[in-house]
């Protein structure tokens, strides 16, 4: 159950970030550098949540499952 509520938390994160940099580009009108901030936060969480899943299913804590076809 922890581990759902973290990677619940972490997309929350990255897409706060996205709306974010979407915000920021439509009022700043490319005077600040607040944009690049949003969306270089938005990678860097996807890259970490990412490298945590797959971390999670080498440990065992998560067990991937096939599509029945």
């Amino acid at each position: 159950m922890l581990g759902k509520l973290i990677v619940v938390a972490a997309f929350a994160a990255i897409l706060y970030n996205l709306g974010a940099g979407l915000y920021y580009m439509m009022t700043d009108k490319g005077t600040t550098d607040r944009t690049l901030h949003a969306l270089t936060r938005r990678i860097t969480l996807s890259v970490a949540l990412i490298m945590l899943v797959m971390a999670g299913i080498w440990a065992g804590w998560i067990h991937p499952h096939g599509v029945n076809g």
